[in-house]
């Protein structure tokens, strides 16, 4: 019995121990707080807000960059951007102008709201992993580090959405004598699974992933490393106080959408090009009313058969109205992010 008592005694000493220790080590580990719950919501739908706003701004320049994209080489209906503008108006009226806005702004706003909050959490990610190098202990961030940053929240955001980039582009090329209609962004999921399968949701997704790195990271490296510069060298006394106004800061994400579409331009075309096909009863624009368009086998197939047939200038088609949707769009995003996040009381967390 004596034994026995002692065994019970070490046992319940034991458990006692462990709890203790249990409770030492669960003092340490705390959930998120309610506050980082609710700056994280903030920062997601200031995102949110700023994408819907910058694209459905420029919605009739987008549309018409993606007939130009996709149009086949053997039947031009639109001829530059204000030839183009006056086709659409004609032939659709105005709601033709926005056509596909509905789909794009659904995918835009999910993958702007993403797209900003990844970039505010890689970038102190990637400022502290340089901050463990020797050295670096008081290191702030440089564009290398922004444009990684930066390339991290497009991947991101750009495979997250990638299926509403795929309907959005369909239903943006789509017209009224389109042989088959889908009748919204469901329809043409369903659609898309049903004839082509699972994989055609994501086809072109290797170009725009290779097209993004250089397009988000360009533009986010761009847009912070000029604000930066600017508050800190006060040129023209542009920072008053340390703070850049709207319109410069304006100016800064138009330069940055400029730097961005122009590097990554190339592979937007050969993503949206790879995105038709497969499309059974495509819309006229792409089959040039019967006749048959191009099958590509991958992205070099198809950079090589846009080169082949159609010159290097092909891989361009739609940069004008892409510039003039561009630069707006992307300084519009930057600047109403910054506003709606003052707005709701966000702290700015991306050079922390």
């Amino acid at each position: 019995m004596a034994s026995e008592d002692v065994v019970v005694g070490k046992t319940t000493a034991t458990i006692a121990n462990l709890a203790g220790e249990a409770k030492i080590a669960s003092a340490g580990v705390t959930a998120p707080s309610r506050h980082a719950l609710l700056s994280i919501c903030k920062s997601l739908v200031a995102g949110g807000v700023a994408g819907g706003v910058s694209r459905t701004a420029v919605a009739p320049l987008e549309r018409l960059k993606i007939l130009l994209q996709v149009q086949n080489p053997h039947s031009i209906k639109y001829n530059g951007t204000i030839q183009g503008l006056k086709y659409i108006w004609r032939t659709e009226g105005f709601r033709g102008l926005f056509k596909g806005n509905g789909t794009n702004c659904a995918r835009i706003v999910p993958n702007s709201a993403v797209k900003f909050f990844s970039y505010e959490e890689a970038s102190k990610g990637v400022l502290w992993l340089y901050r463990q190098q020797p050295g670096n202990e008081d290191a702030e961030l440089t564009p290398v580090l922004r444009l990684g940053a930066g390339a991290c929240a497009g991947i991101i955001a750009m495979s997250a959405t990638y299926p509403m980039d795929l309907v959005r582009g369909r239903l943006t090329v789509q017209t009224d004598k389109s042989p088959s209609q889908y009748r919204g962004i469901a329809h043409a999921l369903r659609t898309v699974l049903r004839e082509e399968g699972p994989r055609a949701l994501y086809k072109g997704w290797l170009p725009s992933v290779i097209g993004v790195v250089p397009y988000v990271g360009l533009n986010f490296a761009v847009y912070e490393s000029l604000k930066d510069w600017l508050v800190k060298s006060r040129p023209f006394g542009l920072a008053e106080d340390g703070e850049l106004s709207v319109t410069t800061k304006l100016a800064c994400g138009a330069a940055a959408g400029t730097v961005g579409q122009t590097v990554a331009y190339p592979l937007d075309v050969i993503r949206r090009r790879m995105q038709m096909v497969g499309w059974k009863h495509a819309a006229s624009v792409v089959t040039a009313d019967g006749k048959s368009a191009l099958e590509y086998t991958g992205m070099v197939d198809a950079f090589r058969k846009t080169v082949r047939y159609e010159g290097f200038g092909a891989l361009y088609k739609g940069l004008v109205p892409n510039s003039v949707k561009v630069v707006p769009s992307i300084a519009l995003a930057f600047v109403s992010y910054e506003v709606v996040k003052d707005l709701l009381g966000v702290e700015m967390r991306i050079s922390d």
